[in-house]
């Protein structure tokens, strides 16, 4: 049999971090958008037998009625893939979720909060998923496999450490012998002996960094093959800069527009020792730099004229260091703190 594995899509989520650069949170939902069709392409010209959609495929909070619509009609075009859903921890099965309310495509199953056993030909589905935004709780430990000469599949949501997240233990999963497990909740992806997070299908942030897409798996004779497909056609990328022999604001300006300009989206993180206050205007950058992040440190001409108020600061913390009333960190910290303050008067 072979199977795609998503997860967390959070379909219509507003990209808060992006939105206002040059309309990139309405450009980032259509490539969520773009990146559904082309899993549903890959489905028709592959001849998929099942989708695992693992959790958090849409956000509860703002999921519109037009995007489920959206989402059934792509389900519709695979009439042969048999399609299952576990909601998770964004879009839980409760009373006002479309899970409950949307007449689905009859391909479609999606589990509730207690453990289903769906039964095919070639394969036993086993899943269950949340009914709230937390879950304290869930019901592996019950879980028996009673034909093990048949495909066994769990499909759920959830974290494999200590969390409010239907956390279960990694060796609870292994001990139930499952041959895959399509879990979803983490956005980075990561597999476990064929324990599997597929992560995010697109990049959500700059805390997603790398590429990201969907599972590609076929099982033959309880063997499991699977790899990794990409989906999103962009990346986050974090890209440092160190400031230090850098004289000015606009020499700054024209290093970060130097960046590669291609599809992806940069965060730039300054630092090393500064020579000017940094305070930038986003509208003189490239619209794909989404974030500037200052780590910098001042850099202090430590002979100033002690009878200046900076120079005064200085002097004070420097009696302080050097009879050990503070430790290299706090006065580090003390430091930049008093020369933002007086890079800002």
């Amino acid at each position: 049999m072979k199977f795609v594995h998503i997860a967390d899509v959070h379909l219509d989520i507003p990209f808060k971090t992006i939105s206002d650069r040059a309309g990139l949170g309405t450009k980032r939902r259509l490539e969520q958008r773009e990146a559904l069709k082309d899993v549903i392409t890959f489905i028709k010209e592959n001849n998929i037998d099942y989708l695992f959609i693992s959790g958090d495929l849409y956000e509860q909070e703002y999921i519109r009625e037009s995007s489920i619509k959206f989402l059934n009609e792509l389900f519709k075009e695979i009439p042969n893939t048999k399609i299952y859903i576990a909601p998770g921890n964004h879009d839980p099965y409760i009373k006002n979720s479309y899970y409950m309310t949307f007449d689905w495509n009859n391909n479609v199953k999606i589990f509730t909060d207690s453990v289903q056993k769906v039964e095919n030909d070639d394969v036993n589905i086993y899943g269950f998923g949340f009914n709230n935004f937390e879950m304290n709780e869930n019901q592996i430990q019950d879980i028996h496999i009673n034909d093990r000469s048949k495909i066994n599949i769990l499909v759920t949501h959830g974290d494999i450490n200590d969390s409010i997240y239907n956390p279960m233990k990694l060796d609870v999963l292994k001990s139930k012998g499952f041959d895959y497990i399509a879990l979803g909740h983490i956005h980075k992806r990561d597999d476990f002996d064929n324990i599997v997070y597929p992560g995010s299908l697109i990049s959500l942030g700059f805390d997603e960094l790398g590429k990201h897409g969907m599972i590609v798996g076929e099982i033959i004779d309880k063997k499991v093959y699977k790899q990794f497909i990409p989906i999103d056609k962009r990346e986050f990328i974090v890209k440092n800069i160190d400031v230090s022999n850098i004289e000015s604001e606009e020499e700054l300006i024209e290093i970060i527009n130097e960046v590669e300009d291609n599809n992806n989206l940069y965060e730039i993180c300054f630092e090393g020792y500064r020579k000017f206050n940094i305070n930038i205007d986003m509208n003189l950058l490239k619209d794909n730099i989404i974030k500037l992040k200052d780590n910098t440190k001042v850099k202090i001409d430590f002979k100033e004229n002690d009878y200046t108020l900076k120079g005064l600061y200085i002097k004070k913390l420097n009696e302080k260091k050097d009879n050990n009333l503070i430790d290299d960190k706090t006065y580090d910290d003390l430091l930049e703190i008093g020369m933002r303050t007086f890079e800002k008067n």
